[in-house]
């Protein structure tokens, strides 16, 4: 089992900054790639960045230039640090990892955009 722990949302200002985190722990060898989704009130949880074992980081269109996913092999942990944000940005963030066939989700951590 993997047990995951997000940290860092909070409420920002539009144009201003936060960084999530997510710890793992539990049986966390051979990881295969590691991600943050979100999800909205009334909508859909889509992804927002992820980051496979020796790969290239994908984001989703709408925060390419603005979010940028790390990862620190050796705690293991991901990061999200998330600039320019904007209102749409106001979710649930969600980090995800995938070892072997199984996905492993934390608890999440809210986000919010609002002046």
């Amino acid at each position: 089992q993997v047990q995951l722990v997000e940290s860092g949302g909070g409420l920002v200002q539009p144009g201003g900054s936060l960084r999530l985190s997510c710890a793992a722990s539990g049986s966390i060898f051979s990881i295969n790639a590691m991600g943050w989704y979100r999800q909205a009130p009334g909508k859909q949880r889509e992804l927002v960045a992820l980051i496979a074992s020796g790969g290239r980081p994908n984001y989703a269109d709408s925060v390419k230039g603005r979010f940028t996913i790390s990862r620190d092999s050796a705690k293991p942990t991901v990061y999200l640090q998330m600039n320019s944000l904007k209102p749409e940005d106001t979710a649930v963030y969600y980090c995800k990892i995938t070892r072997g066939p199984n996905d492993y989700w934390g608890r999440g951590t809210q986000v919010t955009v609002s002046s």
